[in-house]
């Protein structure tokens, strides 16, 4: 590897004028090429730990763009100066995604997924190269070429980002996320930590009452921006404290000692989280049980393509019971209630508050906030407009409508 920012060899005017070509079938590559570089990266042969080993989709798509643009920027590059050493494609993106890696206690040895990137790339683009020429002396020099400065650019870039890497470490020196990180993973997997113990390295109490949160957001907002969530969140609910540890590039694990949750005022001050809770639970097994159903909570969110900003898992049970296949899904709620699947929300939301209070039109008018000859002719629309007699089907239509809320 070069040192510094030591030049490369320019490459004679034909190969330079064939690697314009050739990257310019880069930089308009097919699908193919990218997704191949993307599973080279997401499971590096032969290498036990890489950075998308046992994270989520949100880190996991971050690394597919940092190795996308990785490839253009090299391409870009080489464009415009054939043969040169491409600097390092640092940005704000890339940044914050070696921060994110740091406090889930990753080290260096995670960029060799990079390297993994950088052999898919070398092959797809030596294919490339055999097509452009064949005349073997020019082949011979823009192999050459190409490969040292593919070579030199993922050398540097990794070479940056461990620099980035250690400058973070030192960052979170005074942090002990890592540490608790590494706890929380434990009681996770069931192993037997005194709660004495998991509360010294945690300085949360796993004893009592227990309920989980998986705070997220979609791109675009920081950590910063859910921890203020979760501090709304414990204040309104009452909890006197909380365990919180990053569980991706924008989503945090949240543990309460609480019963009762409220969501509603974080929600209004932070509009693009989304919030899923588990059920209440109680010492080291409810810390567990709730976190794993706050987890497929928020997978089974974004199965459906739901738009809900707040499920709790109570809630979610009975589709959980019933998603694994989404087309018989869809199509049970449609047999099931036929022209009422397409009416408004109002309607909707009426009807499943009416089947909650047990079918009891004054109960769910004053859930509702509204008047109970309201709630009657809601019932009696709805009646019109399922295919069957509600009377002769009353738990399906109140399982489909149940299943809607979360499709919608």
């Amino acid at each position: 590897m070069r040192s510094g920012s030591e030049p490369l060899p320019p490459p004679s005017d034909a190969v330079a004028e064939l690697i314009r070509t050739g990257v310019g079938l880069v930089l308009n590559a097919p699908p193919e090429w990218v997704a191949e570089m993307n599973r080279a990266v997401a499971r590096p042969a032969g290498m036990e730990r890489g950075i998308v080993d046992s994270v989520d989709s949100d880190t996991l798509a971050m690394t597919f763009q940092i190795n996308e643009g990785n490839l253009n920027h090299w391409a870009q590059s080489n464009l415009t100066h054939p043969g040169v050493r491409v600097s390092v494609n640092m940005n704000e993106e890339t940044a914050s995604f070696i921060r994110d890696l740091v406090r889930r206690g990753f080290d260096s040895g995670a960029l060799d997924s990079f390297r993994a990137g950088q052999n898919a790339a070398w092959q797809i683009w030596m294919q490339l190269c055999f097509q452009l020429t064949d005349d073997m002396n020019l082949l011979r020099e823009l192999l050459e070429v190409t490969s040292r400065s593919i070579a030199t650019f993922i050398d540097d870039t990794v070479g940056e980002l461990t620099r980035q890497i250690d400058v973070a470490r030192a960052e979170l020196a005074g942090d002990n996320h890592a540490q608790r990180r590494a706890a929380v993973a434990l009681l996770l997997e069931g192993a037997p930590i005194a709660p004495a113990r998991a509360e010294s390295q945690l300085r949360y109490s796993i004893e009592g009452r227990q309920r989980a949160l998986v705070v997220s957001a979609e791109g675009g907002v920081g950590l910063d921006d859910l921890e203020a969530a979760c501090e709304v969140i414990m204040a309104d609910s009452g909890a006197s404290r909380r365990l919180t540890v990053v569980g991706g590039a924008s989503q945090l694990w949240v543990w309460l000692p609480i019963d009762d949750l409220v969501v509603e005022p974080a929600l209004t001050a932070h509009p693009r989280i989304q919030v899923v809770a588990g059920s209440v639970g109680d010492g080291g097994e409810g810390f567990r049980r709730s976190h794993f159903q706050a987890l497929d909570g928020r997978q089974l969110l974004t199965r459906l393509g739901s738009t809900a900003r707040f499920a709790a898992y109570d809630d979610l049970a009975l589709v959980a019971a019933m998603a694994d296949d989404l087309t018989r899904l869809d199509d049970f709620v449609a047999h099931t209630l036929g022209d009422l699947a397409d009416a408004d929300a109002g309607l909707h939301e009426s009807m499943r508050t009416w089947f909650s209070t047990g079918c009891n039109a004054a109960a769910a008018a004053a859930r509702l906030y509204t008047h109970r000859n309201t709630v009657v002719r809601h019932v009696a629309r709805a009646q019109q407009l399922l295919p069957r007699p509600l009377e002769a089907n009353t738990a399906a239509v109140a399982a489909a409508l149940e299943l809607l809320r979360w499709r919608e």
